[in-house]
């Protein structure tokens, strides 16, 4: 075995439960990305997608091997969206952060409008219905309960919907990330993933915490001049 394949397998053991190092790492990385968000830095998109490749091999057991020898399609597959809309927020943030001051936060958080919130809670509940309809087809890989396909089709479209919104600097995003979290830490722990559990409870806390720190930063800031988002996209420095 070389020494990438043994770093790439490499676990410890607490409590007798056997964890990839993949999955601390990984989670390590998610944290690093949150704390970046709070302060509003772009480099936190960059960290994140590292985070996210790196978790999508530890809940993809299906084609990734872990010692849970579960494949959580879900959270497998928000880490590929987490990647795609984590593209959009690193070229977005960089684009309004250029016209900005160098050691100045690169967006100005504000509240979602009334349209912008209706559309994004009308794009979660019926991306929920449809997902969970998608993962039950899909199968887990064991005999799964019903709720297991709704809790994590809840995950799967509610992180989207965080990610989107912090790419588009809204103070909603961290209650989306609160509803999801009220979910997520209940089903990892119950499947056996309990570093990211912890994380999810940690972060928990950073979130409230973040929420009342972008509020704040809402009410006392200069709004940003909209950017739209139809302009031709170039690659973030």
């Amino acid at each position: 075995m070389s020494l990438l394949e043994r770093l790439f397998d490499a676990q410890l053991s607490i409590a007798g439960q056997p964890i990839l190092w993949r999955e601390i790492v990984g989670n390590a990385f998610g944290f690093a990305s949150a704390i970046g968000g709070l302060r509003r830095r772009v480099w936190a998109w960059p960290v994140g997608i590292i985070g996210n490749l790196l978790l999508f091999t530890v809940f993809f057991g299906v084609a990734f091997v872990n010692p849970q020898h579960e494949t959580l399609y879900g959270q497998a597959g928000r880490q590929v969206f987490f990647v795609i809309t984590s593209l959009y927020g690193w070229w977005r943030w960089s684009r309004i952060s250029a016209q900005r001051a160098a050691d100045a936060p690169a967006i100005t958080p504000r509240w979602a409008t009334a349209t912008e919130r209706l559309q994004y809670l009308a794009g979660w509940v019926c991306g929920v219905i449809l997902t969970q309809w998608v993962f039950a087809q899909i199968g887990a890989g064991f005999p799964a309960p019903r709720w297991y396909y709704w809790c994590d089709a809840w995950i799967f479209v509610g992180s989207m919907v965080a990610t989107y919104a912090m790419a588009q600097g809204w103070n909603d995003f961290w209650l989306a990330w609160i509803a999801v979290d009220l979910v997520g830490v209940p089903l990892l722990v119950h499947s056996h993933f309990y570093p990211s559990a912890v994380l999810f409870a940690i972060y928990g806390g950073l979130v409230i915490y973040g929420f009342f720190v972008w509020l704040k930063a809402s009410r006392i800031e200069v709004p940003d001049r909209r950017v739209p988002d139809s302009e031709p996209m170039e690659v973030p420095a």
